[in-house]
């Protein structure tokens, strides 16, 4: 358990916290149990809970997960009151880390971060943490680019459905992770007098705008995935069915070669090659069945099926 103090400020960050951390938090600044449960449980949803001393908030954050590039969420756990500040998460969020680090290292980041009251330094946290979404948001865009050139600019586009259900899965997951979020912080902005000061109300408003636009990009890149889908879609049953059709075009070919193959290789005299010594007989085969192919590719040219 960390701990910074600042005039009469105090911020404590727990990161993988257990049982007996919590607890120990509970014990000291009178938590309520039901939060103490909520901090260890991992399925929470984002919220804001208000008591006499305190508020207790959730929220969910992303981060990629180490060994994919598929999204995974993040739970953070805060305390706030008059003159303190608990944040509790399981380390994957570098700008808590950050804000932290630098607090520890100089006075300045200190004044910088904390302000003249504990509101400021958790809108300084929450800043961050959706200022740290913007870069998925563009790296996701990035792909998307990646995957409609390889669609629609690639002389042979190769199969980009994976790609495809990446970008889709981590769509979804910002946008489920977004959207309850915007209730939460439009409710610090305005309802939380006892713990926000005033002068933040414009802060966190801030923090609102950037939640929007995070949730307008995140609203065209599901319309562009969901087209790129059905492209894809599109062009792979185009392409699928112009192999079929040339396949189906050669076995109509082969088909009269092979039966022409067969009654001649037929171990019997035919009545109109008994006149024939096998040489002639041979150039006689060769010749009906180059007229035959020579017909059927001029057939399907005429037909446009090659």
């Amino acid at each position: 358990m960390k701990e910074i103090k600042y005039k009469k400020l105090k911020w404590l960050n727990l990161e993988k916290p257990n049982e007996t951390d919590v607890l120990t938090l509970k014990k000291k600044f009178k938590f309520h149990e039901l939060d103490v449960e909520d901090c260890l449980s991992e399925t929470q949803r984002p919220k804001i809970d208000e008591y006499d001393s305190y508020l207790f908030i959730v929220l969910e954050f992303p981060y990629y997960h180490k060994n994919s590039k598929t999204l995974e969420t993040e739970q953070l756990n805060i305390f706030i009151g008059q003159d303190y500040l608990v944040t509790l998460s399981n380390g994957h969020l570098p700008p808590i880390s950050k804000i932290f680090n630098s607090c520890e290292k100089s006075i300045k980041s200190k004044r910088e971060f904390f302000g003249d009251n504990i509101g400021f330094l958790l809108y300084e946290i929450i800043n961050g943490l959706f200022d740290d979404i913007f870069p998925i948001v563009d790296s996701i865009q990035l792909s998307l680019k990646q995957i409609e050139k390889h669609i629609f600019h690639s002389s042979h586009p190769r199969d980009q459905l994976y790609k495809i259900m990446i970008m889709k899965k981590n769509i979804i997951t910002l946008r489920n992770l977004i959207l309850p979020q915007r209730s939460v912080v439009a409710a610090l902005e305005h309802k939380q007098k006892r713990f926000i000061a005033d002068e933040l109300v414009i802060y966190f408003d801030d923090i609102v705008d950037q939640i929007e636009k995070i949730w307008n990009i995140l609203d065209m890149q599901k319309e562009v995935i969901e087209s790129l889908e059905d492209t894809h879609e599109s062009l792979l049953s185009h392409n699928i069915n112009n192999t079929m059709r040339t396949l189906t075009v050669f076995s109509a070919i082969m088909l009269p070669l092979t039966f022409l193959t067969g009654l001649f290789g037929m171990n019997v005299k035919l009545p109109f090659t008994m006149a024939l010594d096998n040489l002639n007989h041979f150039w006689s085969i060769l010749i009906i069945m180059a007229s035959v192919t020579a017909s059927l590719f001029v057939i399907f040219k005429i037909k446009k099926w090659l």
